[in-house]
């Protein structure tokens, strides 16, 4: 019977490591010489709002901050229907885990203020 031609299945780490080797091969080979520069990195919702916060100078609650957001330019939702509340968890987060090295300190419910911690 003949063989059916099959894959051999590869470890995570030695998938890795192929593709580093074929990607060394096509650098020094001279392909990919006009790669693209790097586009400029977005800012996630959580560093735009502290930014938002910096400069704001005063507490904001977080519905507030996505509106200043999107308003400078800084960030827009991707089509999500409560980004408000996704910003709320994730500066609860931030504050829960970080605590004085936290960006935010909560003011009252709702209500946050950048604590200059950068």
């Amino acid at each position: 019977m003949a063989r059916k031609n099959t894959t051999r299945k590869m470890s995570k780490s030695a998938a890795r490591a192929e593709g580093a080797i074929r990607t060394k091969r096509a650098l020094a080979n001279g392909k990919n010489a006009a790669a693209k520069p790097a586009a400029e990195k977005r800012l996630s919702a959580i560093s735009a709002a502290a930014k938002v916060l910096a400069d704001a100078g005063k507490p904001m609650r977080a519905k507030d901050m996505i509106e200043a957001a999107s308003a400078k330019g800084l960030w827009s939702s991707p089509k999500g229907k409560t980004p408000e509340a996704t910003l709320y968890a994730a500066i609860i987060r931030e504050i829960a885990a970080k605590g004085k090295a936290a960006r935010f300190s909560k003011v009252e419910r709702g209500l946050f203020a950048a604590t200059g911690v950068a």
